[in-house]
């Protein structure tokens, strides 16, 4: 049935009785795919039924549905065309894990990040009222979006303009960890109100007292009535405050009562809000078992659910793992050690942490300017705060860190993980402009680790410095290494790795071992490299490039991140200054093109870029052989 539907419209063609077969053939290919490919599986099934629901009930893409985050949207890549490519998910050169504007004409905005359907989509309404259009506009979005401060912007924008869209509130008690926050517990808080529980209790006692043969099945009638006022009264009340009209909640996995009621409710006027609830993972046991792991699922045994051994290496460690035991670490001595995540403690490997010491742990939600602001409160009054951030995520804190961070002066550490080229996850999360956007700020001193070892070292760096730190380390994993206690690190300055006279290689955290490769490669063609792993994008070790300056007539900088306005262009400045009237060296730049780079694995990706120890030899040798600078 599933390979015969091209477009929404030949999904309407299927009777409400056939349609749950259909869910069930789109769950089999989801899993079948994913554990190929990776992906976010857990999300995906859980939305089946309510992404076939809307696209029976609107005239896609006429009527626009805007998914937040995107991550669940692989049901509806299916029914949208894309389905004899559904495949080469995430692949090189495939369909995106993600909506993607340039794919399809269903996918309105290119997504990733939580908290900014709603926002997009008042906005879109807000045009078609002015242009006098006719659609329906949907916005999707889960209880972990209602943790994001943005999230709350738009809907009170959207109560206060009267605006005509749908809300689609997909709760299931997951965001990518456990939701936390106020907002999450509130519809519990609500039941242990005193006047709430003076009834309970009256209840209870009257049940025991007067009618003790039925009271037992009585006061389970209690209970019941309890979960109808916090399901159905209390939601309602929260979010009319905000002008919205509240229904539900229903059953997500209903599909005949999910389209009645859409079919309903999108006859009406102004902004609405309909609540379902499903089950993350919905029809793989697995996935529904630990939803967590199947958030951003690596390849698995369908069977199973266990990680296919191709994927497992024991003697290999992840930058993640070893920040995870060794700030742990840290933290037995040092009391002052508090950590945070954005709703991200399994995927920044903060659960170690908490597990340890769960009274200096915090949570925030996916609220990354909160927790950066929360982080300089922190550090404000005593404490040594380490914010652990995805690189792509830590841009929504751009003004927080400059703000409430910098212009202090306070030490936090951000730990920023998934730094450089991520891979599968495609354009909304490569981690390549940290470098550009973090360089400039005041105050601030920014590192990146050649390898696991030096992680550790630089991590006991950042908690003794008293300023603020940030540390970029990729996803990736390698063999763990010690750090050489002879090579202990201090501000700005950098480490020679290889000596050599003909051309300096200065590389940055990952891109230090190809440098080393390429160096070696270049050696049996009679190039003699030397390689500086410069360990500081900020400040950088003048008195070494000064050096560097006036021993070598051609020079190369190498960095997992975008050229411009990079580590690479801060250390051609640094040479200007420092070098004054002299001649200067020719220097050639590897790094990263200024643009959005698409999904595949990290390496094809680096290869693409001319990353990788091949290309980088190669271009050297060019450049070297070469009268012009090799242009890149």
């Amino acid at each position: 049935m599933l390979e015969k539907i091209k477009n929404p419209t030949e999904l309407k063609k299927l009777s409400l009785a056939e349609l749950p077969v259909l869910t069930k053939e789109i769950r089999a290919k989801i899993v079948e795919t994913v554990s190929k490919t990776g992906g976010h599986l857990a999300s995906s099934l859980g939305a089946v039924e309510l992404t076939i629901a809307l696209h029976y009930c609107l005239d896609t893409p006429k009527d626009i549905i805007i998914w937040d985050v995107g991550h669940q949207t692989y049901a509806h890549k299916l029914i949208t065309g894309r389905y004899e490519n559904f495949s080469t998910l995430r692949q090189l050169g495939g369909i995106s894990g993600f909506p993607s504007k340039d794919e399809s004409d269903y996918d309105v905005f290119t997504t990733g990040h939580s908290s900014t359907a709603i926002s997009l989509a008042l906005g879109m309404a807000a045009a078609r009222d002015i242009k006098g259009a006719k659609q329906k506009i949907v916005a999707v979005i889960g209880d972990g979006s209602l943790t994001g401060g943005l999230c709350f912007e738009a809907l009170n924008n959207t109560g206060h303009l009267n605006k005509d869209i749908l809300v689609i509130l997909n709760t299931n008690e997951m965001s990518i960890s456990p939701s936390v926050g106020a907002l999450s517990n509130y519809l519990n808080k609500i039941i242990s109100k005193p006047i709430y529980n003076r009834f309970r209790e009256a209840l209870q006692n009257f049940v025991k007292t007067r009618i003790p043969l039925v009271g037992s099945r009585m006061f389970k009638l209690a209970a019941k009535f309890e979960e109808v006022l916090k399901g159905l009264i209390i939601p309602g009340i929260f979010f009319e405050e905000f002008g919205f009209r509240y229904f539900g909640p229903l059953d997500g996995h209903n599909l005949e009562l999910l389209i009645n009621t859409l079919n309903n409710i999108l006859s009406l006027k102004g902004p609405r809000i309909l609540h379902v609830v499903t089950t993350k993972g919905k029809g793989y046991e697995p996935s529904e078992n630990f939803p967590v792991q199947f958030h951003s699922a690596v390849p698995f045994e369908i069977d199973t659910g266990e990680i296919k051994l191709s994927t497992q290496n024991e003697n290999l460690y992840s930058y993640t793992e070893v920040f995870s035991k060794k700030i742990t670490e840290l933290a037995q001595d040092n009391k002052k050690i508090v950590a945070i995540t954005a709703a991200m403690p399994d995927g920044t490997g903060l659960y170690r942490f908490a597990e340890a010491f769960p009274e200096r742990f915090f949570d925030v939600g996916i609220a990354e300017e909160h927790a950066i602001c929360f982080a300089a409160g922190l550090a404000k009054n005593g404490l040594k705060p380490i914010a652990a951030i995805y690189s792509t995520f830590l841009q929504r804190a751009y003004d927080q860190i400059m703000e409430a961070i910098s212009l202090q002066n306070l030490p936090v550490v951000l730990a920023i993980d998934r730094a450089g080229i991520v891979g599968g996850d495609g354009v909304t999360h490569q981690g390549i402009f940290d470098i550009a956007y973090l360089k400039s700020i005041p105050n601030f001193v920014l590192m990146a680790p050649k390898d696991l070892g030096e992680l550790e070292a630089m991590l006991e760096f950042a908690v003794d410095i008293n300023k603020p730190v940030a540390i970029r380390y990729p996803k990736t994993s390698e063999q763990l290494t010690k750090f050489s206690l002879a090579e202990k690190i201090k501000l700005g300055k950098s480490q020679i790795l290889r000596e050599g006279k003909d051309i300096a290689l200065i590389a940055l955290g990952s891109m230090v071992k190809p440098a080393m490769q390429a160096a070696s490669d270049l050696a049996k063609e009679n190039i003699d490299a030397a390689v500086i792993n410069a360990r500081f994008i900020k400040p950088l070790d003048e008195q070494l490039l000064k050096d560097l300056a006036l021993r070598f007539k051609m020079i190369a900088t190498l960095e997992e991140g975008i050229i411009d306005g990079g580590f690479g262009i801060s250390i051609l400045e640094k040479i200007n200054q420092v070098c004054g009237e002299k001649e200067l060296p020719k220097i050639i730049h590897f790094g990263l093109p200024t643009e959005f780079v698409t999904h595949g694995t990290r390496e094809e990706l680096l290869e693409s870029a001319g990353l990788d120890k091949d290309s980088i030899a190669q271009k050297i040798k060019v450049f070297i052989k070469s009268s012009v600078v090799w242009q890149r």
